[in-house]
Protein backbone atom coordinates (compact mmCIF):
# COMPACT_ATOMS: atom_id res chain seq x y z
CA UNK A 1 0.00 0.00 0.00
CA UNK A 2 2.53 2.63 -1.04
CA UNK A 3 0.94 6.05 -1.32
CA UNK A 4 2.00 9.28 -2.93
CA UNK A 5 3.19 10.24 0.56
CA UNK A 6 5.67 7.32 0.64
CA UNK A 7 9.29 7.64 -0.48
CA UNK A 8 10.03 6.85 -4.10
CA UNK A 9 11.80 3.48 -3.99
CA UNK A 10 13.63 2.35 -7.10
CA UNK A 11 11.88 -0.53 -8.83
CA UNK A 12 13.78 -3.85 -8.63
CA UNK A 13 14.61 -3.56 -12.33
CA UNK A 14 16.03 -0.03 -11.92
CA UNK A 15 17.89 -1.16 -8.80
CA UNK A 16 19.48 -4.08 -10.66
CA UNK A 17 20.41 -1.93 -13.65
CA UNK A 18 22.12 0.64 -11.42
CA UNK A 19 24.03 -2.09 -9.58
CA UNK A 20 25.04 -3.87 -12.79
CA UNK A 21 26.43 -0.64 -14.23
CA UNK A 22 28.33 0.12 -11.03
CA UNK A 23 29.75 -3.43 -11.08
CA UNK A 24 30.88 -3.13 -14.70
CA UNK A 25 32.39 0.31 -13.99
CA UNK A 26 34.35 -1.07 -11.04
CA UNK A 27 35.45 -4.48 -12.33
CA UNK A 28 35.25 -4.18 -16.15
CA UNK A 29 33.02 -7.25 -16.50
CA UNK A 30 29.41 -8.36 -15.95
CA UNK A 31 28.26 -10.02 -12.73
CA UNK A 32 27.58 -13.77 -12.72
CA UNK A 33 24.67 -13.58 -10.26
CA UNK A 34 22.85 -11.33 -7.76
CA UNK A 35 21.87 -11.93 -4.14
CA UNK A 36 19.46 -9.96 -2.00
CA UNK A 37 18.46 -10.05 1.67
CA UNK A 38 15.62 -7.91 3.06
CA UNK A 39 15.61 -5.74 6.15
CA UNK A 40 12.88 -6.32 8.71
CA UNK A 41 10.62 -4.53 11.10
CA UNK A 42 9.85 -6.24 14.38
CA UNK A 43 6.18 -5.67 15.18
CA UNK A 44 6.50 -6.92 18.78
CA UNK A 45 8.99 -8.93 20.85
CA UNK A 46 11.98 -6.67 21.49
CA UNK A 47 15.21 -7.95 23.06
CA UNK A 48 13.79 -11.39 23.81
CA UNK A 49 15.14 -13.54 20.95
CA UNK A 50 18.51 -13.88 22.70
CA UNK A 51 16.62 -14.97 25.82
CA UNK A 52 15.10 -17.87 23.86
CA UNK A 53 11.65 -16.36 23.24
CA UNK A 54 9.54 -16.09 20.08
CA UNK A 55 9.37 -12.78 18.20
CA UNK A 56 7.00 -11.40 15.57
CA UNK A 57 8.71 -9.56 12.70
CA UNK A 58 8.04 -9.11 9.00
CA UNK A 59 10.47 -8.53 6.16
CA UNK A 60 10.29 -5.12 4.46
CA UNK A 61 10.85 -4.16 0.84
CA UNK A 62 14.10 -2.33 1.59
CA UNK A 63 17.03 -4.71 1.13
CA UNK A 64 20.74 -5.30 0.67
CA UNK A 65 21.62 -6.33 -2.87
CA UNK A 66 24.94 -7.70 -4.14
CA UNK A 67 26.24 -8.30 -7.68
CA UNK A 68 28.94 -10.97 -7.81
CA UNK A 69 31.43 -12.59 -10.15
CA UNK A 70 33.59 -15.57 -9.22
CA UNK A 71 37.31 -15.80 -10.04
CA UNK A 72 40.39 -17.85 -9.23
CA UNK A 73 42.13 -14.70 -7.94
CA UNK A 74 42.20 -16.01 -4.33
CA UNK A 75 40.92 -12.61 -3.17
CA UNK A 76 37.57 -11.18 -2.14
CA UNK A 77 37.10 -7.69 -3.54
CA UNK A 78 34.32 -5.61 -2.01
CA UNK A 79 32.90 -2.32 -3.25
CA UNK A 80 29.77 -0.35 -2.40
CA UNK A 81 27.58 1.94 -4.51
CA UNK A 82 27.56 4.38 -1.56
CA UNK A 83 30.89 6.30 -1.79
CA UNK A 84 31.23 6.72 2.00
CA UNK A 85 31.72 2.93 2.29
CA UNK A 86 35.28 2.36 1.09
CA UNK A 87 36.50 -0.50 -1.14
CA UNK A 88 38.16 -3.43 0.60
CA UNK A 89 40.18 -6.39 -0.66
CA UNK A 90 41.28 -9.41 1.36
CA UNK A 91 42.98 -12.73 0.57
CA UNK A 92 40.63 -15.74 0.88
CA UNK A 93 43.20 -17.22 3.26
CA UNK A 94 43.60 -14.07 5.37
CA UNK A 95 40.06 -13.19 6.50
CA UNK A 96 40.07 -11.47 9.88
CA UNK A 97 37.39 -9.32 11.50
CA UNK A 98 38.30 -6.32 13.65
CA UNK A 99 35.58 -6.10 16.30
CA UNK A 100 37.10 -2.85 17.63
CA UNK A 101 36.41 -1.20 14.28
CA UNK A 102 32.94 -2.24 12.99
CA UNK A 103 33.24 -1.15 9.33
CA UNK A 104 30.76 -2.25 6.66
CA UNK A 105 33.12 -4.75 5.04
CA UNK A 106 33.64 -6.60 8.34
CA UNK A 107 29.90 -7.34 8.48
CA UNK A 108 30.18 -8.79 4.97
CA UNK A 109 33.18 -10.88 6.05
CA UNK A 110 31.18 -12.18 9.05
CA UNK A 111 28.82 -13.83 6.57
CA UNK A 112 31.69 -15.18 4.45
CA UNK A 113 33.52 -16.64 7.44
CA UNK A 114 30.40 -18.14 9.00
CA UNK A 115 29.53 -20.09 5.84
CA UNK A 116 33.16 -21.12 5.35
CA UNK A 117 33.30 -22.53 8.88
CA UNK A 118 29.90 -24.21 8.63
CA UNK A 119 30.87 -25.93 5.36
CA UNK A 120 34.42 -26.59 6.62
CA UNK A 121 35.86 -25.18 3.38
CA UNK A 122 39.65 -25.19 3.49
CA UNK A 123 39.71 -22.56 0.74
CA UNK A 124 37.15 -20.20 -0.75
CA UNK A 125 36.39 -19.13 -4.31
CA UNK A 126 37.69 -15.67 -5.16
CA UNK A 127 34.93 -13.08 -5.65
CA UNK A 128 34.30 -9.57 -6.91
CA UNK A 129 31.26 -8.04 -5.17
CA UNK A 130 29.42 -4.76 -5.53
CA UNK A 131 26.92 -4.03 -2.75
CA UNK A 132 23.92 -1.70 -2.81
CA UNK A 133 21.32 -1.11 -0.12
CA UNK A 134 18.03 0.67 0.51
CA UNK A 135 17.85 -0.02 4.28
CA UNK A 136 18.83 3.10 6.26
CA UNK A 137 21.99 2.32 8.30
CA UNK A 138 21.77 2.08 12.11
CA UNK A 139 17.99 2.49 11.96
CA UNK A 140 16.85 -0.65 13.79
CA UNK A 141 15.64 -2.18 10.49
CA UNK A 142 18.44 -4.75 10.43
CA UNK A 143 20.75 -3.32 7.77
CA UNK A 144 23.83 -4.98 9.29
CA UNK A 145 22.17 -8.40 9.64
CA UNK A 146 20.81 -8.17 6.08
CA UNK A 147 24.38 -7.49 4.91
CA UNK A 148 25.63 -10.55 6.84
CA UNK A 149 22.81 -12.69 5.34
CA UNK A 150 23.49 -11.41 1.84
CA UNK A 151 27.20 -12.23 2.25
CA UNK A 152 26.36 -15.72 3.54
CA UNK A 153 24.13 -16.33 0.52
CA UNK A 154 26.83 -15.01 -1.86
CA UNK A 155 29.48 -17.29 -0.30
CA UNK A 156 27.23 -20.35 -0.55
CA UNK A 157 26.47 -19.67 -4.23
CA UNK A 158 30.03 -18.72 -5.24
CA UNK A 159 31.33 -21.98 -3.73
CA UNK A 160 28.41 -24.03 -5.16
CA UNK A 161 27.41 -25.56 -1.82
CA UNK A 162 23.60 -25.43 -1.44
CA UNK A 163 22.18 -24.99 2.06
CA UNK A 164 18.58 -24.85 3.32
CA UNK A 165 17.05 -21.53 4.37
CA UNK A 166 16.88 -22.70 7.99
CA UNK A 167 20.58 -23.69 7.97
CA UNK A 168 21.51 -20.35 6.40
CA UNK A 169 19.48 -18.48 9.02
CA UNK A 170 21.02 -20.42 11.93
CA UNK A 171 24.55 -20.04 10.54
CA UNK A 172 24.23 -16.33 9.81
CA UNK A 173 22.72 -15.75 13.28
CA UNK A 174 25.99 -16.97 14.80
CA UNK A 175 28.11 -14.92 12.38
CA UNK A 176 27.62 -11.54 14.04
CA UNK A 177 29.43 -12.80 17.14
CA UNK A 178 32.63 -12.39 15.11
CA UNK A 179 32.05 -8.63 15.34
CA UNK A 180 31.05 -8.79 19.00
CA UNK A 181 27.22 -8.62 18.84
CA UNK A 182 25.52 -11.28 20.95
CA UNK A 183 22.14 -11.21 19.19
CA UNK A 184 19.51 -13.91 19.18
CA UNK A 185 18.77 -14.75 15.56
CA UNK A 186 15.51 -12.92 14.80
CA UNK A 187 16.96 -10.68 12.08
CA UNK A 188 18.66 -13.48 10.15
CA UNK A 189 15.68 -15.82 10.52
CA UNK A 190 13.11 -13.42 9.07
CA UNK A 191 15.54 -12.37 6.32
CA UNK A 192 15.67 -15.97 5.05
CA UNK A 193 12.25 -17.33 6.06
CA UNK A 194 10.01 -14.36 5.17
CA UNK A 195 7.21 -14.76 2.65
CA UNK A 196 5.38 -11.96 0.90
CA UNK A 197 2.07 -10.96 2.44
CA UNK A 198 2.54 -12.42 5.93
CA UNK A 199 4.35 -11.58 9.15
CA UNK A 200 5.98 -14.52 10.98
CA UNK A 201 6.13 -15.82 14.51
CA UNK A 202 9.77 -16.91 14.75
CA UNK A 203 10.56 -19.51 17.43
CA UNK A 204 13.99 -20.83 18.35
CA UNK A 205 15.59 -24.17 19.30
CA UNK A 206 14.55 -25.57 16.90
CA UNK A 207 14.14 -22.63 14.53
CA UNK A 208 10.67 -22.45 13.01
CA UNK A 209 8.48 -19.79 11.40
CA UNK A 210 4.66 -19.67 11.49
CA UNK A 211 2.55 -17.36 9.31
CA UNK A 212 0.74 -14.55 11.14
CA UNK A 213 -2.01 -12.88 9.13
CA UNK A 214 -2.20 -9.20 10.03
CA UNK A 215 -5.66 -7.63 10.31
CA UNK A 216 -7.29 -5.88 7.38
CA UNK A 217 -8.05 -2.22 7.83
CA UNK A 218 -4.70 -1.13 9.30
CA UNK A 219 -1.29 -0.42 7.81
CA UNK A 220 2.15 -0.30 9.41
CA UNK A 221 4.18 2.88 9.10
CA UNK A 222 7.89 3.09 9.86
CA UNK A 223 9.32 6.41 11.05
CA UNK A 224 13.03 6.98 11.70
CA UNK A 225 13.85 9.23 14.67
CA UNK A 226 17.13 10.11 12.83
CA UNK A 227 19.37 9.13 15.76
CA UNK A 228 21.82 6.43 14.66
CA UNK A 229 22.88 3.62 16.96
CA UNK A 230 25.59 1.09 16.11
CA UNK A 231 25.10 -2.09 18.19
CA UNK A 232 28.62 -3.34 17.59
CA UNK A 233 30.27 -0.06 18.58
CA UNK A 234 28.37 0.24 21.86
CA UNK A 235 28.15 -1.89 25.00
CA UNK A 236 24.44 -1.05 25.60
CA UNK A 237 23.24 -4.09 23.67
CA UNK A 238 25.65 -6.65 25.14
CA UNK A 239 25.06 -5.18 28.61
CA UNK A 240 21.38 -6.17 28.34
CA UNK A 241 22.37 -9.69 27.20
CA UNK A 242 24.65 -10.00 30.24
CA UNK A 243 22.04 -8.62 32.68
CA UNK A 244 19.53 -11.22 31.41
CA UNK A 245 22.19 -13.94 31.78
CA UNK A 246 22.91 -12.95 35.39
CA UNK A 247 19.18 -12.67 36.21
CA UNK A 248 18.75 -16.23 34.87
CA UNK A 249 21.47 -17.51 37.19
CA UNK A 250 20.19 -15.62 40.25
CA UNK A 251 16.62 -16.88 39.75
CA UNK A 252 17.85 -20.46 39.15
CA UNK A 253 19.98 -20.32 42.31
CA UNK A 254 16.95 -19.14 44.32
CA UNK A 255 15.01 -22.16 43.05
CA UNK A 256 17.81 -24.58 43.96
CA UNK A 257 18.74 -25.41 40.35
CA UNK A 258 22.22 -25.98 38.97
CA UNK A 259 22.53 -22.44 37.61
CA UNK A 260 26.01 -22.80 36.07
CA UNK A 261 24.77 -24.15 32.69
CA UNK A 262 21.72 -21.87 32.41
CA UNK A 263 22.25 -18.79 30.22
CA UNK A 264 18.79 -17.71 29.05
CA UNK A 265 15.63 -16.64 30.85
CA UNK A 266 13.66 -18.85 28.44
CA UNK A 267 15.71 -21.94 29.33
CA UNK A 268 15.01 -21.29 33.00
CA UNK A 269 11.25 -21.24 32.37
CA UNK A 270 11.53 -24.57 30.49
CA UNK A 271 13.53 -26.08 33.34
CA UNK A 272 10.95 -24.95 35.93
CA UNK A 273 8.00 -25.93 33.66
CA UNK A 274 5.86 -23.00 34.75
CA UNK A 275 3.92 -20.23 32.92
CA UNK A 276 5.20 -16.76 32.00
CA UNK A 277 2.87 -15.34 34.69
CA UNK A 278 4.58 -17.57 37.26
CA UNK A 279 7.99 -16.44 36.02
CA UNK A 280 6.89 -12.82 36.59
CA UNK A 281 5.82 -13.76 40.13
CA UNK A 282 9.23 -15.39 40.68
CA UNK A 283 10.98 -12.17 39.55
CA UNK A 284 8.91 -10.16 42.07
CA UNK A 285 9.69 -12.64 44.83
CA UNK A 286 13.45 -13.10 44.26
CA UNK A 287 14.93 -9.98 42.65
CA UNK A 288 14.99 -6.46 44.10
CA UNK A 289 14.42 -3.34 41.93
CA UNK A 290 17.64 -1.65 43.13
CA UNK A 291 20.68 -2.32 40.92
CA UNK A 292 22.91 -5.24 41.93
CA UNK A 293 26.61 -4.67 42.54
CA UNK A 294 29.33 -7.09 41.41
CA UNK A 295 29.90 -8.03 45.04
CA UNK A 296 26.27 -8.93 45.66
CA UNK A 297 26.12 -11.08 42.50
CA UNK A 298 29.38 -12.87 43.34
CA UNK A 299 28.28 -13.42 46.95
CA UNK A 300 24.86 -14.81 45.94
CA UNK A 301 26.31 -17.14 43.31
CA UNK A 302 29.36 -18.04 45.40
CA UNK A 303 31.88 -17.05 42.73
CA UNK A 304 34.91 -14.75 42.56
CA UNK A 305 35.06 -11.47 40.62
CA UNK A 306 37.48 -13.21 38.23
CA UNK A 307 34.93 -15.94 37.54
CA UNK A 308 32.23 -13.32 36.93
CA UNK A 309 34.46 -11.53 34.40
CA UNK A 310 35.67 -14.68 32.72
CA UNK A 311 32.52 -16.79 32.55
CA UNK A 312 29.57 -14.39 32.58
CA UNK A 313 30.50 -10.88 31.36
CA UNK A 314 31.24 -10.28 27.66
CA UNK A 315 34.34 -8.56 26.26
CA UNK A 316 32.80 -5.09 26.17
CA UNK A 317 30.94 -5.31 29.52
CA UNK A 318 33.99 -5.99 31.70
CA UNK A 319 33.77 -2.41 33.03
CA UNK A 320 30.17 -2.76 34.32
CA UNK A 321 29.58 -2.25 38.04
CA UNK A 322 25.75 -2.06 38.36
CA UNK A 323 23.24 -4.54 36.97
CA UNK A 324 19.46 -3.99 36.77
CA UNK A 325 18.34 -7.60 36.95
CA UNK A 326 14.75 -7.12 38.16
CA UNK A 327 13.85 -4.64 35.41
CA UNK A 328 15.41 -6.67 32.58
CA UNK A 329 13.78 -9.97 33.63
CA UNK A 330 10.38 -8.30 34.08
CA UNK A 331 10.61 -6.86 30.57
CA UNK A 332 11.60 -10.18 28.98
CA UNK A 333 8.85 -12.28 30.57
CA UNK A 334 6.23 -9.57 30.00
CA UNK A 335 7.26 -9.05 26.38
CA UNK A 336 7.31 -12.80 25.69
CA UNK A 337 3.68 -12.93 26.89
CA UNK A 338 2.71 -9.93 24.69
CA UNK A 339 4.08 -11.69 21.58
CA UNK A 340 1.86 -14.72 22.20
CA UNK A 341 -1.13 -12.43 22.87
CA UNK A 342 -0.43 -10.53 19.62
CA UNK A 343 -0.44 -13.77 17.60
CA UNK A 344 -3.59 -15.02 19.36
CA UNK A 345 -5.44 -11.80 18.43
CA UNK A 346 -4.28 -12.09 14.79
CA UNK A 347 -5.40 -15.74 14.69
CA UNK A 348 -8.84 -15.16 16.21
CA UNK A 349 -9.38 -11.74 14.52
CA UNK A 350 -12.04 -10.32 16.86
CA UNK A 351 -13.96 -7.19 15.82
CA UNK A 352 -11.64 -4.97 17.86
CA UNK A 353 -8.41 -6.71 16.75
CA UNK A 354 -6.73 -3.47 15.63
CA UNK A 355 -7.36 -1.79 19.00
CA UNK A 356 -6.13 -4.87 20.93
CA UNK A 357 -2.92 -5.10 18.86
CA UNK A 358 -2.33 -1.36 19.23
CA UNK A 359 -2.62 -1.67 23.01
CA UNK A 360 -0.05 -4.51 23.04
CA UNK A 361 2.35 -2.38 20.96
CA UNK A 362 1.93 0.57 23.35
CA UNK A 363 2.60 -1.62 26.39
CA UNK A 364 5.67 -3.03 24.63
CA UNK A 365 7.08 0.46 24.10
CA UNK A 366 6.45 1.42 27.74
CA UNK A 367 8.33 -1.70 28.87
CA UNK A 368 11.25 -1.01 26.48
CA UNK A 369 11.39 2.58 27.75
CA UNK A 370 10.96 2.04 31.50
CA UNK A 371 12.22 -1.49 32.27
CA UNK A 372 14.71 -2.26 29.50
CA UNK A 373 15.81 1.37 29.05
CA UNK A 374 16.56 0.92 25.36
CA UNK A 375 14.63 3.95 24.11
CA UNK A 376 15.88 7.54 23.81
CA UNK A 377 14.16 10.97 24.08
CA UNK A 378 13.73 11.26 20.31
CA UNK A 379 12.07 7.82 20.03
CA UNK A 380 9.72 8.65 22.93
CA UNK A 381 8.82 11.98 21.33
CA UNK A 382 8.19 10.30 17.96
CA UNK A 383 5.98 7.60 19.55
CA UNK A 384 3.92 10.32 21.29
CA UNK A 385 3.52 12.26 18.03
CA UNK A 386 2.50 9.08 16.16
CA UNK A 387 -0.19 8.29 18.76
CA UNK A 388 -1.50 11.87 18.67
CA UNK A 389 -1.52 11.68 14.86
CA UNK A 390 -3.94 8.74 14.88
CA UNK A 391 -1.89 5.55 15.35
CA UNK A 392 -3.64 2.94 17.53
CA UNK A 393 -0.25 1.59 18.57
CA UNK A 394 3.34 2.82 18.26
CA UNK A 395 6.64 1.48 19.58
CA UNK A 396 10.36 1.49 19.01
CA UNK A 397 11.54 -1.35 16.79
CA UNK A 398 14.97 -2.99 16.68
CA UNK A 399 17.64 -2.62 19.32
CA UNK A 400 16.58 0.93 20.20
CA UNK A 401 18.76 3.80 21.52
CA UNK A 402 17.90 5.43 18.19
CA UNK A 403 16.52 4.12 14.91
CA UNK A 404 12.85 3.63 14.07
CA UNK A 405 9.35 3.39 15.43
CA UNK A 406 6.65 1.18 13.92
CA UNK A 407 3.05 2.40 14.14
CA UNK A 408 -0.24 0.65 13.40
CA UNK A 409 -2.55 3.11 11.64
CA UNK A 410 -6.17 2.60 10.51
CA UNK A 411 -6.19 2.84 6.70
CA UNK A 412 -8.63 5.75 6.60
CA UNK A 413 -6.35 7.85 8.84
CA UNK A 414 -3.16 7.20 6.87
CA UNK A 415 -2.90 10.44 4.88
CA UNK A 416 -3.59 12.71 7.87
CA UNK A 417 -1.24 10.57 10.01
CA UNK A 418 1.69 11.00 7.59
CA UNK A 419 1.00 14.73 7.27
CA UNK A 420 0.85 15.28 11.06
CA UNK A 421 4.03 13.28 11.78
CA UNK A 422 5.83 15.17 9.03
CA UNK A 423 4.72 18.58 10.37
CA UNK A 424 5.40 17.85 14.04
CA UNK A 425 8.57 15.73 13.91
CA UNK A 426 10.45 16.28 10.65
CA UNK A 427 9.70 19.80 9.40
CA UNK A 428 10.77 21.74 12.56
CA UNK A 429 14.31 20.24 12.48
CA UNK A 430 16.66 20.83 9.52
CA UNK A 431 18.57 17.55 9.97
CA UNK A 432 15.38 15.47 10.19
CA UNK A 433 13.75 17.39 7.37
CA UNK A 434 16.65 16.55 5.04
CA UNK A 435 16.26 12.83 5.86
CA UNK A 436 12.45 12.73 5.79
CA UNK A 437 12.03 11.16 2.32
CA UNK A 438 13.70 7.89 3.42
CA UNK A 439 12.53 8.16 7.05
CA UNK A 440 8.73 7.97 6.90
CA UNK A 441 7.07 5.22 4.89
CA UNK A 442 4.28 2.66 4.78
CA UNK A 443 5.46 -0.93 4.66
CA UNK A 444 3.97 -4.35 4.00
CA UNK A 445 5.32 -7.88 4.53
CA UNK A 446 7.98 -8.62 1.89
CA UNK A 447 9.65 -11.82 0.67
CA UNK A 448 12.84 -13.46 1.92
CA UNK A 449 16.47 -13.56 0.77
CA UNK A 450 17.17 -14.91 -2.72
CA UNK A 451 19.80 -15.64 -5.35
CA UNK A 452 18.93 -14.77 -8.92
CA UNK A 453 20.57 -14.72 -12.32
CA UNK A 454 19.38 -12.06 -14.71
CA UNK A 455 17.91 -13.54 -17.88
Amino acid sequence: PYTSESPKHRSPAAELQKLKEAFRGKYGQMPLFFACAPGRVNLIGEHIDYCGYAVLPMAIEQNILAAVSVSDSKTIQLANTEPKYKDFTVSVDGISIDRENPQWHYYFLCGVRGIQEHLRLSSLAGMCCMVDGTIPASSGLSSSSALVCCAGLVTMEANQKPLSKVTLAETCAKCERYIGTEGGGMDQSISFLAEEGTAKLIEFNPLRATDVRLPDGAVFVIANCCVEMNKAASSHFNMRVVECRIATKMLAKARGLDWSHLLKLGDLQKELQVSLEQMLELVEEVLHPEPYSRDEICKTLGISTEQLCENILSANTQHATDFKLYQRARHVYGEAARVLQFKAVCDSSPANAVAQLGDLMNRSHASCRDLYECSCPELDQLVDICLQAGAVGSRLTGAGWGGCTVSMVPGERLDSFLQTVREHYYVPDAHRSALEKQSLFVTRPGGGAAIFIEE
